[in-house]
């Protein structure tokens, strides 16, 4: 039976859950030769909240670390997130600046596109499976799993289909909150197996302490590939650890075949990581390297427990904890039973609090409006006819029903709109510079009038150096010369053997 394939995470989702997406590309690059060389099917490095996190905190211009990350691992796949229409934003953007940014991306390297919608909405989807296919990459349409009244096993399959049928190259299961079961993991995976030709993936995070537990189940259901990260960027609202899955899965008939090499260059990572997430304390917490059963109650991201922890200190309502989260299922509900994950995940955690302090519906967000208006897409479920007439009301326009980018009156910047801005101000304004453009207009002006944020100096910790032994004979005696690359850089030393 063929072995289950192992991807890793660390470069994105790792830090992105457990360090607020805050590692530079310089902490990266001393693990990436070794990271190319471990045999992980693919390696996540770029999408998610990176590109955002990167310009904004870090003042590096997105393109120049996928170029980077490319560099150092050359033979391993990368791998994105990407949030369908939305790109790496919360808004939906024109067909043409979406295929543009898929193009470019795949022109800079990326190979496998992980394409999903917050709502489930393939519609939603479908350009940037396209976009993907076209640019000569790899498109997986991506279902994101939450539980409702609404959501069940045989919907989920049935997405699977369609997403097939559009052309994505694979599917995934996206689990972005650590909630599925093992018994749901494996009732979906064996059903999605059994009606598609494609390979079928499957993504979870560690934050309710279930995620090892569902990929064994999923695994067993004949999953093609599961997503992994490295401690201590990995378990809590991470994905599981590499070494720890490794362990559990010893025995099993679909475990990998890991060398003694293998597992001692995990270690050799994980010391410099362990080097890097000290640099990174300010940006972590031990909230999220723990087990918070309150997702399996609230049914939301650990992450944005620990946001809304800390904004409703802000607001003092600390005491109002358990009331906002408990509106929460009520305001999904009135939503038509969304997904929480980005963005949806902060714009129901938002309405909730609102609904807390202002009285129920008494005031709604103009995001949570455009949901109930069809704006961002098809609920998975009718929304409440009475909060949307409210919504209506407040937002000033009617629901809609159409594909959200076709929305009548919708104002767009399309690339040749970009193009002529950037060329205004005398800025680069090749597809690169246009599509982060479109996304992030402030943070790029920033970076390139050299005005971006100042990150405090980090020393970067040496990864343990990577020995190639070569053996040769020096006139002085006998000596051995060992090619070392230390933080990216190669280096030969001449050893001297010593009785």
């Amino acid at each position: 039976m063929q072995s289950v394939q192992l991807n890793n995470n660390v470069l994105r989702d790792g830090h992105q859950s457990l360090a607020a997406t805050r590692m530079r590309t310089e902490q990266m690059l001393p693990i990436c030769e070794q990271l190319d060389n471990w045999g992980f099917g693919a390696l996540e490095t770029w999408g998610g909240a990176t590109i955002d996190s990167g310009l904004r905190f870090l003042d590096e211009f997105p393109f120049d670390r996928l170029d980077a990350l490319k560099k150092a691992c050359p033979k391993t796949p990368h791998m994105m997130l990407l949030r369908g229409q939305n790109i790496v934003q919360y808004k939906h953007f024109p067909d043409d600046v979406v295929t543009a940014f898929i193009k470019t991306s795949a022109d800079h390297g990326m190979n496998i596109f992980r394409i999903f919608d917050a709502l489930n909405d393939p519609r939603n989807m479908k350009c940037a499976i396209d976009a993907a296919k076209a640019a000569g990459a790899q498109a997986h349409g991506t279902i994101c799993y939450t539980s409702s009244p609404v959501h069940t096993t045989a919907k989920f399959i049935g997405m699977g289909v369609e997403l097939e049928k559009m052309g994505a190259d694979a599917i995934v299961l996206k689990d972005m909150a650590g909630l599925i079961p093992p018994s749901d993991a494996y009732a979906i995976i064996d059903g999605l197996k059994k009606k598609l030709k494609i390979p079928v993936w499957i993504h979870t995070h560690d934050t309710a302490g279930l995620g090892t537990n569902t990929y064994v189940s999923a695994i067993d259901a004949g999953v093609d590939a599961i997503d992994l990260s490295i401690s201590p960027f990995a378990n809590g609202t991470g994905q599981p650890d590499t070494t720890r899955m490794l362990a559990i899965l010893q025995g099993h008939e679909r475990c990998p075949d890991v060398s003694d090499a293998q597992r001692a260059a995990l270690r050799e990572i994980r010391t410099h990581l362990e080097a890097v997430y000290e640099e990174m304390s300010e940006f972590t917490s031990h909230q999220n390297e723990v087990i918070d059963v309150d997702t399996l109650e609230y049914q939301v991201p650990g992450g944005m427990l620990s946001n809304f922890r800390t904004q409703l200190k802000e607001q003092k309502m600390e005491d109002k904890f358990d009331d906002v989260f408990r509106e929460i299922p009520i305001v999904r509900e009135a939503l038509g039973w969304i997904p929480l994950v980005t963005p949806t995940s902060q714009i129901v955690g938002m309405q909730a609090f609102l609904n807390v302090k202002f009285g129920r519906w008494k005031q709604i967000s103009p995001q949570a409006a455009d949901i109930a208006l069809g704006y961002y897409g098809q609920c998975p479920a009718e929304v409440d006819p009475e909060v949307q007439a409210l919504a209506a009301k407040q937002a000033k326009k009617e629901p809609i029903t159409c594909r959200p980018v076709e929305a009548p009156g919708a104002e767009h910047q399309h690339m040749d709109d970009l193009r002529k801005e950037l060329k205004a101000k005398n800025f680069p304004s090749d597809d690169e510079h246009c599509v982060i453009h479109a996304m992030f207009p402030p943070q790029l002006e920033k970076h390139l009038k050299g005005e971006g944020p100042k990150p405090k100096p980090v020393a970067v910790p040496a990864a343990t150096p990577q020995v190639a032994p070569a053996a040769q004979t020096s006139p002085g005696g006998p000596s051995r010369k060992y090619g070392l690359t230390i933080n990216g850089k190669r280096i030969e030393v001449g050893v001297e053997e010593i009785d």
